[in-house]
């Protein structure tokens, strides 16, 4: 072989595995397009509406594609079947997503107290004290953190799921279940609850502070993530941005959920008001919470096997 023929060779070799570096295989299947699928009451449509998303992709030739869910389920199976790359929801949807070997990564949480969640009855209602809802039907939906939350109190009144006739109701379909008193209670979380606390004959048995923490959290899809780590990063230091932004700027956000879900603005103001705006990463007390969730749920059998919640939490650190 000639001295000419070998070097062609070794620099034919060479452009080979730089072609199928890892660098090179992101280039070349480096999405043009992320779509993140958010709620009209979440962190996320506050990015959203103020651009601050899309323009941290635009800086770097990327297009967010934006898709509305109504509540955290239905967005966790998208985020499945990859139709969407990224999403926020609340506590429970996760734990059955993961349950179901959905291909799912929890990426960053929004801790909060639980002050904007609650079991609200009517004024006439005899139910008392979360020890009165045992025999009664309670309506929520199935799957969310209301349900997380309806169980929790349960137990901590001394009663068991059997003690209660579960209603699974979505948000929209278990307002109008409340209003025309076919369920005895509603567990709910806002902007539902401000809507439902607003209006004349309602009364608040519980709100979930002191009961149970109310935690959300951003996810994406798992190949998503493992594929683009970088992007996920930048989302989650977006929102966080967003976050700092909300928790000093109340006023423009109550402004900007009123006009999106046509909520009066004094009762959006109150759901805000008792919102938590701070994005972190899953830190081990988040996924110690969320690990008491499963066990609660597996307990009673509405998940069918044991879970370990840190086998999917992807671990972010934050560039600031």
């Amino acid at each position: 072989m000639s001295k000419r023929t070998f070097l062609k060779n070794v620099l034919a070799v060479s452009m080979a595995a730089i072609a199928l570096s890892p660098a090179s295989l992101f280039a070349q299947s480096a999405p043009k397009e992320i779509r993140i699928g958010y709620q009209k009451n979440g962190l996320l449509y506050l990015a959203k509406e103020t651009g601050q998303l899309d323009d941290a992709f635009k800086a770097k030739g990327l297009t967010l594609k934006w898709v509305e869910f109504s509540f955290g389920p239905p967005l966790l199976e998208a985020l499945n079947l990859g139709s969407i790359d990224y999403g926020y929801t609340g506590d429970a949807p996760p734990i059955f997503a993961q349950a179901a070997g959905a291909n799912i990564v929890y990426v960053a949480a929004q801790v909060a107290a639980g002050a904007g969640a609650a079991i609200l009855v009517k004024d006439e209602s005899p139910i008392k004290t979360l020890a009165d809802l045992k025999g009664k039907k309670i309506g929520f939906a199935k799957a969310s953190s209301a349900h997380n939350l309806t169980i929790a109190a349960l137990e901590k009144a001394g009663l068991s799921y059997q003690d209660v006739t579960p209603v699974y109701l979505a948000p929209a379909d278990g307002a109008a279940a409340f209003a025309r008193g076919a369920v005895d209670a509603w567990t709910i979380w806002d902007p539902f609850f401000a809507v439902a606390e607003a209006q004349a004959g309602t009364r608040v048995l519980a709100t979930a502070k002191g009961i149970v923490e109310q935690n959300s959290y951003l996810l994406a899809n798992g190949s998503f993530a493992k594929a683009n780590p970088e992007l996920v990063s930048l989302i989650n230091e977006t929102a966080a941005k967003t976050a700092h932004w909300a928790e000093t700027h109340r006023t423009d956000v109550t402004a900007i959920l009123s006009k999106a879900t046509g909520i009066a603005v004094e009762t959006q103001q109150k759901a805000v008001d008792r919102t938590e705006f701070a994005i972190s990463p899953v830190t081990n007390s988040v996924i110690a919470e969320q690990q008491r969730i499963a066990d609660r749920f597996l307990a009673l059998g509405l998940i069918p096997k044991p879970l370990t919640v840190k086998d999917i939490v992807w671990t972010w650190k934050p560039a600031t």
